[in-house]
């Protein structure tokens, strides 16, 4: 046992691998490995189930992850994204491009109720990708290509659950970053608003017809409840009603109560659908949480972080050269590694250099987000691409050919947060809440 406990923390990331190559959830992987390696370096067990309780349930801020899941399950199971879309198709549909302004125009304001890339995929953009490709009005790739290329902004603009996870393991506070991702987020939208623009002139996209100005007032009325959530969320956080939590709270009552009695499409079996829905995807990323935390407790105890930090340091970079490193890092492991995996699991290693190099931890977590995004939509795993294949039947090969202009532009986008971190942290500086 002496001597399997030298090598222990080998034979953990063996175990794991292996577990995760016959295809069981990273979440259990964790799990059981990091059992094993307690077990073998001689240490309690029981420290598995302390770590757990102590860093989920143990966590205030966790609870906003199912609550802003329950929210978005309700925006999408009722009807709201229908009145949202309406709202925007009166906006933008007028421009070169019409539908796809729209789709854009969607996506920031649904991200405002979610906080994921997947819900406004699976809600929002599934319709709107569907108006595009009907009567062959857009070429499918296209369709496909920017509903998910669009989407990545909705973990960038507040709420954000990946901007939660990163708030949990590096203490930092998640009213300063749902701030700092608001220029980001509506840099990403006049990008991708200009880009297409540019793009329906050239390829000759079609132009919607002009909704009557008479019929405005009702749509904008229609939509009224539904745009209030951002506002409501962002103006109790900030003005110290509540914290981000009870804003995740706050957020799935107001859904529940527009689905139910504004626009009264929520019956109870349709309530009880939403809520076995969240309790899947919440059970999945629970698990991930719960491995996270008890890997990261045996990361912690073999000294990795300061491993990592004196790997740096003998490299004598700076801060900008460590970026760079680290987006490079970041987006060639968001092309095989979902999202929840990096950020639980190999973002920690690296904090305690940022911290070293004097990087401001709400900078770094908004470009690492936005990072993890653009792996969302970069082959081969690109998540976005398969799930709106799966529910709008456009291959795959067809949208990653239009999505290669859209990714250079995102990591242009990248590039200039990285290297201009008040485009981050301005806006909570003028709120007052950094110095």
């Amino acid at each position: 046992m002496d001597v399997l406990s030298d090598y222990a923390l080998i034979i953990m990331l063996v175990i794991m691998i292996g577990i995760t190559i016959t295809g069981l959830p990273l979440g259990i992987a964790m799990i059981v490995s990091s059992i094993f390696y307690l077990f073998i370096s001689g240490q309690d067990i029981g420290l598995a189930a302390e770590n757990v309780l102590n860093g989920v349930f143990g966590n205030f801020v966790a609870l906003a992850v199912p609550l802003f899941i329950f929210s978005a399950n309700i925006m999408n199971a009722g009807s709201v994204s229908d009145r949202i879309l309406t709202f925007a198709l009166a906006l933008v549909g007028r421009v070169p491009g019409g539908l796809a302004q729209v789709n854009i125009m969607t996506s920031l304001i649904f991200s405002g109720m979610s906080g994921s890339a997947i819900s406004d995929v699976a809600g929002v953009g599934k319709i709107i990708t569907e108006m595009m490709i009907k009567e062959n009005r857009y070429p499918r790739g296209f369709a496909g290509a920017i509903t998910a290329v669009s989407a990545v902004v909705g973990p960038i603009f507040p709420p954000s659950i990946p901007v939660v996870f990163y708030a949990l393991i590096s203490s930092t506070s998640v009213g300063v970053l749902f701030l700092g991702g608001v220029i980001p987020a509506i840099m990403v939208c006049t990008t991708l608003g200009i880009t297409v623009y540019f793009m329906a002139k050239i390829r000759g996209f079609p132009i919607e017809e002009a909704i009557p100005l008479r019929a405005f007032p009702l749509i904008l009325l229609r939509a009224i409840p539904a745009l209030l959530m951002p506002v409501i969320l962002l103006g109790g956080i900030y003005s110290g009603a509540f914290t981000p939590t009870e804003a995740a709270a706050v957020a799935a009552f107001y859904a529940l109560l527009l689905a139910t009695f504004a626009y009264r499409v929520m019956g109870l079996k349709k309530f009880w659908g939403v809520v076995i829905d969240t309790v899947r995807t919440t059970s999945v990323v629970t698990i991930v949480l719960c491995g996270a935390y008890i890997f990261n407790y045996v990361v912690t105890v073999e000294q990795v972080p300061q491993t990592v930090f004196a790997f740096f340091d003998s490299m004598n970079l700076n801060r900008v050269e460590f970026l760079l490193l680290l987006n490079l890092l970041f987006l060639l492991m968001g092309c095989i590694l979902d999202v929840s995996t990096i950020m639980l699991v190999v973002t920690p290693l690296f904090i305690p250099t940022a911290l070293g190099l004097g990087i401001d931890l709400h900078h770094l977590g908004i470009v690492l987000v936005f990072n993890m995004m653009i792996g969302l939509i970069t082959p081969p795993y690109g998540i976005l691409l398969f799930i709106i294949k799966a529910l709008n039947g456009i291959p795959v090969g067809e949208m990653i050919r239009e999505t290669w202009l859209f990714l250079g532009l995102l990591i242009i986008l990248l590039l200039m947060l990285t290297f201009i971190p008040d485009l981050v942290l301005w806006l909570p500086r003028y709120a007052g809440m950094l110095q």
